[in-house]
């Protein structure tokens, strides 16, 4: 059979296509049998602080519980420093095949944005929300030897001795960094501030005299409260934590609005497999349904966890614009350096 010139395109034109329509078949066959067959080997999960803080804590209660359901090892990787942003870069940079996930972290996605510094990674397209794990106040603890045991008076000694207190954080920008900054705006005075590198350390040097005060989240400073290593003065959400139900809260004393919070999540690279994501968010949630979990999550005062990836990305942007009002009504300028 003779085809003309025209002919002759037009069939080049059909096959080519069929050709890309196969292809788009097998990769969607091969993609497909890639999420359904996930995991089928052990999966990283990155946490931007050191072992012994609050962040670690969770993740390592919601990774060996996925291990268990999951017949995979979930693999902790502490990647402490630049407010958890280290472990986020990696996060973003790692490929979306569902092994590589991160916890996601107040500073990382919303504070640090909030504040306008340049990073290495775009916080609202280098990431998959996969499902929040809960939410945590901080407490304004104090070296059993501290000056001043409650709030009322640890501001009387600061204004009548400047420069005389200090107070860690897990790290320029941190939560608990700006916990204190807020702290220091409303109460009108100021302190030494000793950026550290996670909530372990910070708990460290409190314990052994170094610092007097600090911000820390409910999850990592509930043991040394509770073995009386610490003492607690105060809670940073506007209502009281389950947990702590005799600790008023910062509004409570008189600093109306005081509110900073933490919270914790999984996420994964941008792109991820709708099929995998769905499949964690559903064994995570079912995890945080589970009442020896929720026991556990209680004792540290996260609560709130779950829900949706559509809603977990939505809180992510509503957290990120509140901190960005509150560093811009608070007129608060932070050296992440």
């Amino acid at each position: 059979m003779i085809f003309s010139n025209r002919q002759g395109k037009r069939r080049a034109h059909l096959l080519g296509c069929l050709a890309l329509s196969l292809s788009a078949l097998v990769f969607s066959q091969g993609a497909y049998a890639q999420a359904k067959n996930w995991p089928d080997k052990p999966v990283k999960l990155f946490v931007g602080f050191p072992p012994g803080g609050g962040s670690d804590a969770i993740a390592r209660i919601i990774a060996i519980n996925l291990s268990q359901m999951w017949g995979q090892q979930v693999v902790i990787d502490n990647r402490g420093g630049a407010a958890g942003t280290i472990a986020a870069d990696l996060v973003a940079k790692s490929p979306p095949d569902g092994y590589t996930l991160g916890l996601a972290h107040v500073n990382a996605l919303s504070i640090i944005p909030a504040l306008g510094q340049k990073m290495s990674y775009n916080a609202n397209t280098d990431f998959t929300p996969i499902v929040l794990l809960g939410i945590t106040p901080n407490i304004l603890i104090a070296n059993v030897d501290a000056p001043a045991k409650n709030v009322k008076d640890l501001v009387a000694y600061m204004k009548q001795n400047p420069g005389k207190v200090s107070f860690g954080s897990a790290g320029n920008g941190s939560t608990q960094h700006l916990a204190y900054e807020l702290f220091m705006h409303m109460a009108g005075t100021q302190a030494l501030h000793i950026p550290y590198k996670g909530s372990g350390p910070v708990l460290v040097d409190l314990m052994a005299g170094h610092i007097t005060y600090a911000f820390e989240t409910m999850s990592a400073a509930t043991p040394h409260i509770q073995s009386g290593k610490v003492i607690p003065l105060a809670q940073t959400r506007t209502k009281r934590s389950a947990a702590y139900p005799n600790l008023p809260t910062m509004e409570q004393l008189g600093y109306v609005g005081f509110e900073a919070t933490a919270w914790y999540g999984l996420m994964g690279p941008a792109k991820l497999d709708p099929k995998i994501v769905d499949k964690i968010n559903v064994d995570v949630n079912t995890i945080l349904r589970k009442p020896e979990i929720q026991a556990k999550l209680a004792e540290v005062g996260a609560e709130d966890g779950g829900g949706s990836p559509a809603a977990f990305s939505k809180f992510i942007v509503k957290d990120r614009n509140q901190w960005a009002k509150l560093v811009k009504d608070a007129k608060l300028q932070v050296d992440l350096n």
